[in-house]
This record gives structure tokens, C-alpha cells and sequence, in this order.
């Protein structure tokens, strides 16, 4: 089964899926290796591995070694074209659809998709949207982008549609590392509202009653990062997958 097959069974069986993003720049290689192993049996749905600028080596030997830890898919969720292993099950291949930096909207995805294809890593072609969060990410300082107003959901929705025209399965609703404000719940539900494809949400969701919220809204996939970089977090993992797991009537 591809990824992608497995995403919408889990999306069609538990109503929405539960991904847990670990980011190399910000954990030690063991603890991300453990971590991964704690995800998978607290029902997360996926692993995403991926940085905004990835300081540290060993990308590939990290992604090989959550993999021998975890039966979930592994999914890189890159910052550039030097985040690629023919060790992941997958690569987010996301294009910024919300800004107007060309080397974001293609030029990175030319350069990587050659490579992709050399080692015959499934594509999750991802229409990838920066929410503002009332604090200034690192995906908007390494993209040089601005991010979409919090009160302007037709901007979102209409955004969303063109990634749902260009033929893109997945459109991620994005308030960035570090975030503040977790995407609005109106803007998520206008959204899905309007589009017929898979909505992913992450970004400053720090509590399972906010994770439960977004997926009442009518998200298909919540990310949480962050928020469990910090071990003493950990235990929160079971609870916040509870939340999106049970958060929208199947």
C-alpha cells in the first residue's frame, strides 16, 4: 500500500490522522529515535522528519534509524533540497503556494525532483500555506514570504482551491515553529468548506482540546512539533492522539 493509500484509510477509519513532526536541529538524534518508537505506541499516524535549515548531519542515518524504530510511515517534511533519503517512506513535496517566492513555488522541487525519481521516493504533492501566528517563523524568514492574514480567510480559501486545481492532494494550513496562535478554527472550517482535499494543520497546537477543535473543524491531519521537543511533554502524547482521533464522529 503507498502512503498515500494508507493516509486516506486512516483519515476514512479514525476520521483524521495524528502526525508528530521531529525536527533534527532541535533534538538529539537518540531522543528523536525514542520518541519515535513512544509515537507509535500512543497512535500516532505518522512520522514527520524535517527541518527549516538543518544545522546537523546525518540525515539519512537519522531517518533509517526512526525508521528501525517505527512501523508508522516516515515522511520527510523538508526545509530544502538537502533533506531527501532514500531511507524515508515518503516526502511531503511541498510547493508555498501562499507566497510569491519562485525558488519556494518551483525552483526548489525542480532541483529535488531528479533525485526523487533516482530513488523512487513516493510524492505527496502538498500545496504548503503559511498562517500568520502573531510571531515572525522561520518559515517566513528562510522563504522571504509573508504569510496569510489571520482575517482573511477567502484569501486561505481561494489559495486552497488552486492547489486543489493544480491536481495537489493535500493543501497544509501552516502557523509555523514557534507559533503563537495555532491556525484559526473559521479559517480551517471556510477551507474545508470549499476544497475537496485533505487539509493538513499544524503549528502552536500545545493542547489536546485545541488538536480536537481543528479536527472538529474539519481537519484531515493535525502536526504537532514543538510542543514535544520539551521530554517532560511526553506522557501528552497518548492524550493528543486521543483528541484527533476522536474528535470528528467517523
Amino acid at each position: 500500500m503507498t502512503v498515500h493509500a494508507h493516509l486516506q484509510k486512516v483519515k476514512q477509519e479514525k476520521g483524521a490522522g495524528y502526525f508528530l513532526l521531529l525536527d533534527p536541529d532541535k533534538m538529539q538524534a537518540a531522543d528523536i529515535v525514542e520518541l519515535s518508537g513512544r509515537a507509535e505506541e500512543c497512535g500516532v499516524d505518522a512520522i514527520l522528519v524535517g527541518s527549516s535549515i538543518l544545522i546537523n548531519s546525518g540525515f539519512d542515518e537519522l531517518i533509517k534509524a526512526i525508521k528501525d524504530a517505527t512501523q508508522v510511515p516516515v515522511i520527510i517534511f523538508p526545509g530544502s533540497t538537502l533533506q531527501i533519503s532514500k531511507y524515508a517512506d515518503a516526502i511531503l513535496f511541498l510547493s508555498l503556494i501562499s507566497g510569491r517566492n519562485s525558488d519556494y513555488l518551483i525552483g526548489q522541487q525542480v532541483r529535488s525532483a531528479p533525485i526523487i525519481k533516482h530513488i523512487a521516493l513516493e510524492t505527496l504533492s502538498t500545496g504548503y500555506m503559511l498562517i500568520n501566528s502573531g510571531h515572525y517563523t522561520s518559515a517566513e524568514y528562510m522563504s522571504t514570504t509573508h504569510p496569510i492574514p489571520r482575517d482573511k480567510p477567502d484569501i486561505a480559501k481561494a489559495t486552497a482551491l488552486a492547489a486543489q486545481f493544480l491536481g495537489m492532494p493535500y493543501v497544509y494550513l501552516e502557523a509555523g515553529s514557534g507559533a503563537k496562535a495555532p491556525v484559526p478554527v473559521k479559517m480551517i472550517r471556510d477551507v474545508v468548506d470549499y476544497v475537496d482535499i485533505s487539509v493538513i494543520v499544524g503549528g502552536g497546537i500545545r493542547k489536546p482540546e485545541e488538536a480536537r477543535e481543528r479536527v472538529e473543524a474539519g481537519a484531515s491531519f493535525i502536526v504537532t512539533g514543538n510542543f514535544f521537543e520539551e521530554k517532560k511533554n511526553h506522557h501528552l502524547l497518548r492524550e493528543f492522539s486521543d483528541a484527533v482521533h476522536c474528535g470528528r464522529s467517523k
